[in-house]
């Protein structure tokens, strides 16, 4: 299982980029093995303010749907327009690289004091091993 160790995460399997006030947010390498093909990403909250642990989106896969769970306050400022242009779409991105291409939604941090709550590498692997 893939685990970089430069990112923060969260137990319901989200990941978190800082660089300086923008956070880029996506699933697990784990979240999206567990998960199966991923056919569709939605998210409909660009330009609204998310508070921390609250549902962002929604993220489909074959067999299941699960509700993507913001891991700190913050603005949603893009979605991954790869994951669902119109005629072009690459949900499977998530898939074969969850933490590039992959990435779902960047947000604008409102909170950064949360980015401290938020779990390292090595308590992501104790998490689901």
């Amino acid at each position: 299982m893939n685990i970089l160790e430069d990112l923060k995460y969260t137990k319901e399997h989200e990941w978190i980029r800082v660089e300086d006030n923008i956070a880029t947010v996506g699933i697990t390498d784990f979240a999206q093995s567990e998960l199966g093909e991923i056919v569709y990403v939605e998210v409909d909250t660009v330009g609204e303010t998310i508070e921390k642990d609250e549902i962002f989106g929604t993220i489909e896969a074959v067999k299941t749907t699960s509700d993507l769970f913001i891991p700190i306050t913050g603005k949603v400022i893009e979605f991954n327009p790869k994951l669902n242009e119109e005629g072009d779409d690459q949900p499977d991105l998530v898939n074969s690289d969850a933490y590039g291409e992959g990435w779902i939604v960047k947000i604008e941090i409102q909170n950064a004091d949360e980015i401290d709550t938020l779990m390292s590498a090595d308590d992501y692997k104790a998490l689901i091993e």
